[in-house]
């Protein structure tokens, strides 16, 4: 529950101190007092929208932190979730600076505004006159039915297996119109692999036969080059080896006057040697490079087959070409085997499918096994709140398709009237219809609900009288299972209250503030009497006020 809300330099309020307790509540106040305001600064700790026009001085922090005490079970997976502390005593503040940047933080965690709001949609519904619309809404009817029947976590796990669902079933969707589309492609894609295929291609090839090829192409012109190299080397008269022998012959004689000169002789006998190879296998080149026309014709088909197949696929590198047919037999190869992706995952989709309906349909059974129960208890309330007549029927039609939340559709039906069928709220229920009915519902529901604090902002406009004071009743009631906040212009719904909260401004020369006071028994009195007659506190108005009081 609410335990304290403390507010500064936000709207009409500059600095703001209230603690709450169980039970009942409510807030007075005259009109543009700045009642609202409250319920605008606790919505905004609780992460709704807001804009900077709200800070009182902009050259200020506005601040708004509230304090709850917290069911350790209901919340706590929140917590785990976000790798936050878990305290029973649990704060929430956010913060709006001069710069207009927003801060918010959980136990003074630092936490982005959607975790706030996530936190803060499970510890307060603050319910506005306008929010009686949203019982037009199927959502709203089903979230509803739902809470009435405990089925949140049934709902939790359904909705994973529902999101698994539109997974597989998106997936295999995907697979049956590749399959389709891609016959002709696929026929395509295996002709050009089976091209590349029968060619053959192979690491470095092309660098290999491009250099046969031209030495081939030019073998008379190596040979004569060759036979050259060798006649200097060693054939000719005055060879190279012939010359080494000479010059060896010559330092030989020379090491007789010069003894160093022995090294020289060591470094002509290697140098031989090296030589001697080299002629050797310029002698082998030389009778291995003969010119074969059956050889130079099958290179250049070689040849050309390549250059064919890479002018093809439009690449100028080789191995551009080789990484072409790689993909090639991915493709074609994934496509072969997406008949048996398309059963395995048609497996998967009816096993699921099958899941599925077996937790839709225990969602369609609680919901249907609450139904009656809830309408008797709406409609024994709304006999109270002056529609002696009115009906409220829940109807629960089986949808043909899975959704989100089952397969059910939920409509509330209403008739405030004798003799009128129950028909779609829209088109039948007035706005103080609507907002009587909103409270009915929520009182039943308060049976079940998992939101502590429940605040409403004038739900009872435009009623008064007896009406007004079985709407005091209901919300006394409520406020035995949940914490009940209620703004509130009716005596008779204040007289209900266990604490009472009164709103008023604070004027001097530069500024008008919101200020708020917790009323003792005898101020409630005198503010009671106040509303009874109009601000005119007269001993009747005081005697009817602690009439009220007492009952």
């Amino acid at each position: 529950m609410l335990k304290h809300l403390a507010i500064s330099n936000y709207a009409l309020i500059d600095s703001l101190s209230m603690g709450f307790d169980d039970g009942f509540s409510v807030i007075t106040g005259e009109t543009g007092a700045g009642k609202s305001i409250l319920l605008g600064a606790l919505g905004f700790v609780l992460g709704d929208r807001s804009d900077s026009s709200i800070m009182l001085d902009e050259s200020k922090k506005c601040v708004v932190e509230a304090t709850f005490l917290v069911d350790n079970e209901r919340v706590k997976p929140f917590f785990e979730e976000n790798d936050l502390d878990f305290d029973n005593e649990l704060i929430l503040r956010r913060e709006l600076t001069p710069a207009k940047k927003s801060r918010a933080f959980i136990n003074d965690t630092p936490v982005t505004i959607q975790q706030l709001k996530e936190l803060g949609n499970q510890l307060v519904d603050i319910h506005s006159q306008h929010d009686s619309l949203l019982l037009t809404n199927n959502i709203f009817q089903l979230n509803v039915v739902d809470d009435a029947a405990a089925n949140n976590s049934l709902l939790v796990e359904y909705q994973k297996l529902y999101h698994d669902f539109v997974s597989l079933r998106n997936e295999l969707k995907t697979l049956r119109e590749m399959a389709q589309k891609n016959v002709a492609e696929n026929d395509f894609l295996s002709f050009q692999l089976d091209e590349l295929v029968k060619a053959n291609l192979q690491d470095g090839e092309y660098e290999e036969v491009s250099q046969r090829l031209e030495l081939l192409e030019n073998a008379e012109e190596v040979k004569t080059i060759l036979a050259q190299s060798l006649s200097s080397l060693s054939e000719s008269e005055y060879s190279i080896l012939d010359q080494l022998n000479e010059l060896k012959s010559n330092v030989d004689k020379l090491k007789r006057y010069i003894p160093q000169a022995e090294q020289y002789l060591e470094r002509i006998d290697s140098t031989k040697i090296e030589l001697k190879d080299i002629a050797q296998d310029l002698d082998n080149l030389q009778d291995s490079t003969q010119f074969d026309e059956a050889s130079l014709n099958e290179l250049q088909e070689r040849f050309d087959l390549m250059q064919r197949l890479m002018m093809k696929h439009h690449v100028s590198d080789y191995t551009d070409l080789l990484k072409i047919r790689e993909d090639l037999q991915q493709k074609v190869g994934a496509f072969a085997n997406i008949d048996e992706e398309i059963a395995k995952k048609e497996q998967e989709l009816k096993k699921c499918e099958k899941e599925l309906a077996r937790l839709a349909g225990n969602l369609s059974e609680k919901r249907k096994k609450v139904k009656s129960s809830f309408e008797k208890a709406v409609t024994e309330i709304i006999h109270q709140l002056a529609m002696p007549y009115g009906v409220f029927v829940i109807e629960i039609t089986s949808l043909p398709e899975f959704t989100a939340n089952g397969k059910d559709m939920v409509r509330f039906l209403f008739s405030a009237n004798k003799g009128i069928a129950p028909d779609e709220i829209s088109r039948v229920a007035s706005g103080g219809e609507l907002s009587r009915l909103m409270l009915a519902i929520k009182a039943v529901a308060a049976e079940s609900s998992y939101i502590p604090t429940l605040v409403f902002d004038e739900i009872d406009t435009g009623v008064s009288g007896e009406v007004a004071s079985k709407l005091g009743d209901i919300m006394q009631k409520m406020g035995e299972k949940l914490q009940i906040v209620s703004i509130t212009h009716l005596p008779q719904v204040a007289s209900k209250a266990r604490n009472h909260f009164f709103v008023y401004k604070d004027e001097d020369a530069q500024k008008t503030r919101s200020c708020i006071r917790q009323l003792s028994h005898d101020e409630r009195v005198t503010e009671i009497a106040k509303m009874l007659s109009n601000d005119k506190i007269t001993p009747e108005a005081i005697k009817a006020a602690e009439r009220l009081m007492c009952c």
